[in-house]
């Protein structure tokens, strides 16, 4: 029964999401192994029920685990593709006001990283590896908000320019 447990608790993932709980159990599993070479079958018992118990844990724990990490993982996909959306429309803005391709470079190259980095994520909660997809989103959102302030510098610099020659 305990090993059946410990089985099912690493089926749904607690390798990854509990295991701290799991490596109790499996302790605990082997603890009652060597109650039996030793031929004390109330210990045996004992550590057998409570290797159950911590396994049936871990697969309750892994189980929440999964589920928090798959609603993290998705709410950062969207706040990503969000920020890009916004990455991509200041480099429209920024390219219809000829601020050069200089200044656009970097943001289009981060533009084309960030959506490589989506793609990869959204293929890993797809897959159930929600841990990969937070992993694969990394700092992307840190270097798109980088490459919007450089957007708007850009523009900005582009806009005191064109008054200056107004006048």
């Amino acid at each position: 029964m305990a090993q059946g447990a410990i089985d099912a608790a690493r089926a749904a993932g607690a390798e990854q999401y509990a295991s701290e709980p799991l490596t109790a159990a499996t302790t605990s599993l082997q603890s009652a192994h060597d109650a039996v070479d030793q031929r004390d079958y109330v210990l045996a018992l004992s550590r057998a029920v409570e290797a159950r118990q911590q396994a049936n844990e871990a697969a309750k724990r892994a189980a929440d685990g999964k589920a928090r990490t798959r609603s993290e993982s998705e709410a950062a996909i969207a706040a990503a593709a969000t920020a890009l959306r916004e990455l991509q429309q200041k480099l429209k803005v920024a390219n219809a006001a000829n601020v050069g391709a200089k200044n656009l470079r970097p943001a289009s190259e981060t533009a084309r990283k960030a959506d490589a980095a989506l793609q990869e994520a959204r293929a890993a909660v797809e897959d159930g590896h929600y841990l990969e997809a937070g992993v694969a989103l990394g700092a992307t959102r840190t270097r798109i908000s980088e490459a919007i302030r450089g957007l708007d510098a850009a523009l900005a610099a582009r806009s005191g320019r064109g008054a200056r020659r107004r006048r």
